[in-house]
């Protein structure tokens, strides 16, 4: 069975909410991008809620020349929405209904991992049906101070069990720790 893995960024006070926002940290090994690369080319599949779905096409359709946007364009994308009316960018179809239903199908299939990202109403829903596998926090080494609208990773999280599966410390300070998330009993 596939496994769904949420790869979230989260700064040391937890804010989840515009990471394009956020100070930009020197890479000058590019560890996150081959980092980043390694995830994607490991999954053939994307999960993305609204939100996400569209600030993602809003990036990445339309754009080719460099593994990770080739990769992105090219795999499926499932979209999670009740409100969205079309899903435009390539290999795209909308999930409306029946959320752990779907995704549950999806897991069923045969292929490679599934990808989700960010830590918002799908990934909640996921753990609270049992269907996310691994969370990967990619914790950035500041405080960006209040930001009025902020979104916390413990906003409503569900109650789970964690257990480590890796932890990787980046040279600029970033530190992504991977989690298997234990099931329910």
């Amino acid at each position: 069975m596939r496994k769904i893995i949420n790869s979230t960024y989260v700064t040391l006070e937890g804010i989840i909410s515009n990471p394009q926002d956020w100070p930009a940290l020197d890479d000058p090994r590019g560890e996150s991008a081959e980092i980043q690369q390694a995830l994607i080319d490991q999954c053939d599949a994307l999960l993305l809620g609204k939100d996400t779905y569209l600030s993602f096409a809003g990036v990445w359709q339309g754009r080719s020349g460099d593994p990770f946007t080739d990769r992105i364009n090219a795999m499926r994308k499932h979209v999670v929405s009740a409100t969205l009316a079309e899903a435009s960018w390539e290999n795209s179809s909308i999930i409306r209904d029946d959320v752990p239903g779907a995704v549950a199908v999806l897991k069923a299939e045969p292929g490679q991992d599934i990808l989700t990202y960010g830590f918002g109403r799908l990934a909640r829903t996921l753990m609270d049906n049992g269907l996310l596998d691994e969370i990967r926090l990619w914790i950035h080494p500041f405080f960006i101070g209040p930001v009025p609208g902020s979104v916390f990773l413990h906003d409503q999280a569900p109650a789970a069990r964690l257990r480590l599966k890796d932890s990787r410390a980046m040279a600029n300070g970033t530190a992504i720790h991977s989690y298997g998330v234990e099931p329910r009993e």
